[in-house]
């Protein structure tokens, strides 16, 4: 395993015993991303190949008992706020909504969220919502059943927008949808699912494609941009800036023909937020990421199961936040893809 982050512990925060995860450049990860599962049912060609991954061993995953011990510990000792459970795809773990039960049993209870390509959610929503879950965040690229089945190499739309349904009438509101344009395949798409999101009153979010491909073969000059994005939307909408405070949020968002409704835009390559920044990230197999495209990670799992304390898994998660970089440095020239592909971290 990689060795952990080389750092030191931070000062004491409120609600976080002996400190939060607060880095040397002044931000604080109150933000949690679990991954539970590096499989998914999908092979959108942005994030793995048609033929899938070598997927992690299993005795390598971590248990149900074992993320929610992370996850308690890093709500109740690192001032964590947001858990939000990811994958792959996470309506494959088996064990998720007890998982998700545990996490609103916390004391402070956490915003507890889901993203997910809604397959399965149709049957699960009811359940999910019943044991604590808040809201969901879908991934949905396109609404024409042959780009889904060209993009995602499953012929699964109506399976998708049942799910997204399904989530509404729970009441895991809001509903946002996740959209990864890709140029010559969805990209003229941005505002039929605009108006596909406002006639449902979903909140859609176009999300730039990440160097988080399976294959490596990311191009930034290939990229649909923020820009190109707005362009396309403000040709059939009145877009105006959203007045309120964007804060950590990754998404720039504006009102859509004067509101109340809304549109976002995530730049995370040509406008990216990392300034403000307050992710941390646990993956399947139980290692930190301080940064989506962190080269290192800390192994909490072996730690977990040599028999450390709470104290001390607290202790190395807190060192290697500390050491997370100021920025992802994709524009950097020594800028290296991550080993892992997106399905392996968690989005």
């Amino acid at each position: 395993m990689p060795a952990p982050t080389q750092a030191q512990g931070t000062a004491p925060r409120p609600g976080a015993a002996g400190g939060g995860l607060t880095d040397r450049h002044g931000r604080t990860a109150t933000d949690l991303r679990v991954s539970l599962t590096d499989r998914c049912n999908l092979r959108c060609t942005y994030c793995m190949p048609e033929a899938g991954l070598p997927w992690l061993p299993k005795p390598t995953l971590l248990t149900d008992d074992e993320v929610n011990r992370l996850v308690a510990v890093a709500v109740r000792d690192l001032g964590v706020r947001e858990v939000r459970f990811t994958g792959g795809e996470p309506l494959l773990r088996p064990g998720l909504v007890d998982i998700v039960e545990a996490a609103a049993a916390l004391d402070p209870r956490p915003e507890i969220s889901l993203t997910t390509n809604a397959i399965g959610l149709e049957r699960l929503a009811e359940p999910l919502r019943a044991a604590g879950l808040d809201r969901v965040n879908v991934s949905l690229d396109t609404l024409d059943p042959a780009t889904f089945k060209d993009l995602a190499k499953r012929d699964r739309l109506a399976a998708t927008l049942r799910g997204i349904e399904g989530a509404a009438a729970a009441g895991l509101a809001p509903v946002k949808i996740n959209t990864v344009l890709m140029r010559g395949v969805n990209d003229r798409e941005a505002p039929d699912l605009l108006r596909f999101a406002l006639a449902h009153d979903y909140q859609l979010r176009f999300i730039e494609q990440m160097p988080l491909d399976a294959a490596g073969v990311w191009r930034r000059d290939e990229m649909v941009t923020a820009a190109e994005i707005l362009a396309a939307l403000k040709a059939e909408f009145d877009l105006t800036p959203d007045p309120e405070h964007r804060g950590s949020a990754p998404a720039e968002t504006w009102l859509v023909d004067g509101g109340p409704a809304k549109v976002g835009v995530i730049g995370s390559v040509t406008r990216p937020f990392c300034g403000d920044c307050d992710r941390t990230r646990l993956t399947a197999d139980g290692q930190v990421r301080n940064c989506l495209f962190a080269r290192g990670e800390t192994d909490l799992r072996g730690l977990a199961r040599s028999g450390a304390g709470d104290a001390e898994i607290a202790g190395r998660w807190r060192e290697a936040m500390r050491g997370k970089l100021p920025g992802h440095g994709i524009d950097d020239p020594s800028f290296l893809q991550p080993a892992r592909p997106m399905s392996a971290i968690g989005g």
